[in-house]
Order: structure tokens, then sequence, then C-alpha cells
């Protein structure tokens, strides 16, 4: 009997050990599953294909995978949520919205939306990047910030030889002197055609450019000009503006001009007039200053180079080298740390010498890429062909 019992006993207690043993396997492999599915392995040619076996490789090309810098979403791997369309196993960047087969009979990988998920802008994709990655390719970021904006215009001009204008100059204080003299006469005939030629000679040289305050110093002014014949102690210079520009000048501001006749040197002075016309054939302004001209350095008909600053009010603005124009639109990569680099499109407003307005897109505070923006674009524009 008691052989019997024994004979009995050993079968459970090698039972009860086997579910024991089974149970602590299961638990310790199911830890190890979970662990695996926190990385994700794909084949940097088929990115369809993932795993989560780091020693896997891919079974069309047999190429070794790499890791996956995205963490799946749960939607992704268990096949629930909105799918956003179907990838092509064999030919990543043919996608279709609907589920299909390709030409070996194999089905469509579907894709699946991720929770707040970036939006692609222009063909570019977001795109997440290690520290080490931002390193290699020298990733520098700027703020968007309220600044005041600073900008040089250029351009060619010369110094004044103008015949015409000192002519008209001149008849225009004659007629003046003409209304004076006629000032007491009884015919009122007299003092109409004295008037008439006065208003004649004043449209004439706001033709030529002269502003409202010219005309009224040459009123009570005996000067004529000699300076637009031949410089003294103070030389006119006309300089052309491009159209694009004109609304940024304007009587008053501060003008430098050099020459290659004297290098390095630099003559100041200040703006007096801009014409009201036009030119058709170059499409520009022209601008009259008066500058300084010591010892009568400067002769007429002499090339000179000009340079007027001006400051704006301040302004939202990014550095120009943070903008990449695509032609059809001007996209930002906005920097969200970890969670990579975001495409914003935005538009833009006055360009300065080192920053451009933003009228809209990003906010105050948000960081810029402003180095790199030809890799990070690159890799967007290629991510955007294989996910869309």
């Amino acid at each position: 009997m008691k052989i019997n019992k024994i004979t009995l006993i050993i079968p459970w207690l090698l039972f009860a050990a086997a579910v024991s043993g089974g149970l602590v396997y299961y638990r310790g492999h199911r830890g190890q599953g979970a662990a695996q599915q926190q990385e994700t392995y794909y084949c940097p040619m088929h990115p369809t294909y993932t795993s989560h076996r780091k020693d896997d490789s891919c079974p069309i090309c047999g190429m070794n995978l790499v890791k996956s810098e995205d963490t799946p979403a749960p939607a992704a791997q268990t096949g629930e949520g909105k799918i956003k369309f179907y990838r092509n196993p064999m030919t990543p960047a043919v996608t279709s919205k609907t589920p299909m087969k390709d030409e070996m009979g194999m089905d469509y990988v579907p894709v699946y939306e991720t929770a707040g998920e970036a939006k692609e802008v222009g063909g570019r994709a977001p795109i997440k990047m290690d520290n080490a990655k931002r390193q290699l390719i020298g990733v520098k970021t700027a703020r968007a910030a309220y600044r005041t904006l600073t900008h040089t215009v250029a351009s060619s001009g010369k110094v004044a030889y103008d015949p015409d204008l000192y002519q008209s100059i001149s008849e225009y204080k004659e007629a003046l002197v003409a209304r004076e003299k006629v000032k007491g006469s009884s015919w009122p005939e007299v003092h109409e055609r004295a008037e008439a030629l006065v208003r004649a000679s004043e449209l004439r040289l706001r033709q030529l450019g002269l502003s409202e305050q010219q005309l009224d110093e040459l009123a009570g002014n005996a000067e004529t000009y000699a300076n637009l014949l031949l410089p003294g102690a103070k030389a006119w210079l006309y300089a052309q503006i491009y159209e694009y520009e004109i609304g940024l000048i304007k009587a008053g501001q501060a003008i430098e001009a050099t020459t290659p006749a004297y290098p390095g040197r630099v003559f100041r002075g200040v703006i007096k007039a801009v014409d009201s016309i036009l030119s058709a054939e170059t499409r520009t302004l022209r601008v009259r200053a008066e500058v300084e001209n010591p010892d009568n350095m400067l002769k007429p008909e002499m090339y000179a180079e000009i340079k007027i600053k001006i400051t704006l009010p301040s302004r939202l603005s990014v550095p120009l080298n943070a903008i990449v124009n695509t032609g059809a639109r001007k996209l930002v990569f906005v920097d969200k740390g970890e969670k990579g680099f975001e495409p914003k499109e935005v538009k833009t407003g006055f360009e300065g010498d080192d920053y451009a307005e933003i009228l809209s897109g990003i906010r105050s505070g948000e960081e810029v890429v402003t180095s790199a923006n030809f890799l990070i674009d690159s890799e967007a524009r290629l991510k955007s062909s294989v996910t869309e």
C-alpha cells in the first residue's frame, strides 16, 4: 500500500513542477516580448517590413534591419485605428487609398494614423533626429522674436550735372521776381499772367523732382543752385532706386556715397527730394541728395556708389537663413526637441539685412532651424515620398 501511494504521489509532484516552470517561462518570455515591442527595426530599402528582432534581416533584399527612431503607435501594432493609405510592399513610394494587390499578388500594407502626428507641408514630412546626428550635420537654431529691422538700400549714382534743372530753377526765380514787381499793378490781366508763369515754373520743377519744401526754400533764397553745374562746398548726387524699394525712401534720410576715385573715402549727406515720375526703361526712381564736398573732390558726372540705411519698428522676425524658399511657398523647420523638426509654411513681409519679417505661420518664441536646412529639407522630402 505504501508503494502504491508513493507511485501515485510522484506523478502529481512532477505535474505541479511542470506547471510552475511553464508559468515562469511564460512570464519571462512575455516580458521579453513587451521589451522587444518597445524597439522596432526596419529595412532601409523596404521600410514596410519591420521586426522587433535586432538580428533579423529583410526577406525581400536580405539587408540587415536598422533601428527605427520612431516608437510605433499601438494602433499600428495591433491593426487598430484609422488607416491613412495602403503602401506597395515592394515599392514603398507607390501608395493607394483603397486596399489592393500588386503584380505579384501581394496585399498592400496599411499605414495607420498616429495620435498627435504633425502634418506634412509642401511635400515635406516631419522628421526625428537624435542629438548625435544633429551635431554631425551642424544643426543650429534661433528664436522667432520681435526685433528692430534694418535694411541697406544699395544703388548706383553720379555727381549731378543738370543744366536743365538749373535753367528751370532760374526761370522759376525770375517768375517770382516778376510777380513781385507787378504786385501793385491795377491791371488784373497782369496779375493773372504773372501767377500763370509762376505755376508753370513750379509744375516744371515738380516734374524734375523737386519737393514742396525745396520750392519754398527757392522762394525765400537768392541761391540759384550753381552746384548743379559745378560742385562747391556741397555737391548734388543723383541715385537710382529700384521700384520695389521706393516705398522705403523719403526726404531727410541720411545717405553715404563712395567713389572709385577716392578709395575708402565716404561722403555723407541727406536726401533732399525723390522724383515723382518713374523711369519706364529702368523701372527706377531718381533720388536727389546733397552731400559734403571737401576740397571740391567730387566732379560733375563722377560715378558713385550709394548706401541708404533704413530702420523699421520692431516686428516678428526670424533670420533670413531660416527660410526655405521652394518657389511655390516659403517654409521654416521648427525645432520640437525630442519630437524632431516640423515644417511650417510662413508668409514673409519686409526683408532686412539679417532678418525677415514673419506675417503668419509661426509664433514668437518658437525655435527655427538656421543651419543644415538643406539636409533637413532633403530628408523631409525623402520621408514624404515614402509615406505619402
